[in-house]
């Protein structure tokens, strides 16, 4: 700045009005660009960090997302083959054949198994209580996410309601049925239960006393077409998920690498 002082004297000196002027001017000129450019230097800083911030929020939720799939495919596959076998013992004891198909009415006691899916919602939780928030704000991932976890709550509900009603059911069954036989063959080594000084046959006829029971068919009847409805969220929300990854990767690509 001493040369700068040094050239706008000399001019004064010289009486030189205009040149000195038109200097200052530039001077001036050069200085609000040099504002502007240190301004847009530190916008483009700020803008890097919340962008390596928001991505930071997205990788991790896509990798929520993917465990959630994982996880989906199988449950699904589980809730599949119960209801199937339930289907069958349910049209067993609409025709009074549940004797004939007493193997079928073993196998679809698997419908008093409790289990439901457990979504990780931590990443998305932290993303909306972030001010990263603001720039996926009303965009296609902000309406899928919400969708997404819309169908996890709903998803939630109905496995609360069928799992409720299991044990509704097998209290019901606990006071007037043993049912230690049952939990024994359903848990314990085949080689322990050879041990035991039980014979087939009266494995077979303690079954038939527990799956001619009202609870029992009230359960594998509600599995039979409850099933159905939990599979079709859950591949509901496997598409969704899916769309979710889709477009994370897009905007990551589109966003992050320009």
């Amino acid at each position: 700045m001493k040369i700068f002082r040094k050239i706008r004297f000399q001019l004064l000196k010289k009486g030189k009005t205009t040149e000195y002027l038109k200097y200052a001017f530039g001077e001036i000129l050069l200085v609000v660009l040099g504002i502007l450019i240190a301004l847009q230097i530190n916008n483009w800083n700020e803008t890097k960090k919340t962008n390596s911030i928001l991505k930071d929020y997205l990788v991790k939720i896509k990798s929520h997302t993917k465990e959630d799939l994982r996880q989906l495919d199988t449950i699904t596959i589980g809730r599949k083959q119960i209801a199937d076998v339930c289907k069958k013992a349910r049209v067993a004891m609409l025709t009074n054949t549940e004797e004939k198909n007493i193997y079928t009415m073993m196998i679809s006691g698997t419908a008093f198994a409790d289990f439901f899916f457990k979504p990780k919602t931590d990443g998305y939780e932290s993303l909306k209580n972030s001010s990263s928030f603001v720039k996926i704000n009303n965009t296609v991932l902000d309406s899928l996410l919400i969708q997404y976890h819309g169908m996890i709550e709903n998803i939630a509900e109905n496995e609360k309601s069928y799992n409720d009603y299991i044990l509704t059911q097998e209290a019901h069954i606990s006071k007037e049925f043993d049912r230690s036989l049952i939990l024994a063959s359903a848990f314990m080594p085949q080689d322990s239960l050879a041990q035991l000084a039980i014979s087939q046959s009266e494995y077979i006829e303690t079954y038939k006393a527990y799956t001619s029971l009202a609870p029992f068919k009230n359960v594998v009847s509600l599995a039979a077409f409850q099933f159905d409805i939990m599979i079709d969220q859950y591949e509901q929300l496997q598409h969704t998920g899916k769309n979710i990854i889709k477009e994370i990767d897009m905007l990551t690509s589109k966003t992050f690498n320009n």
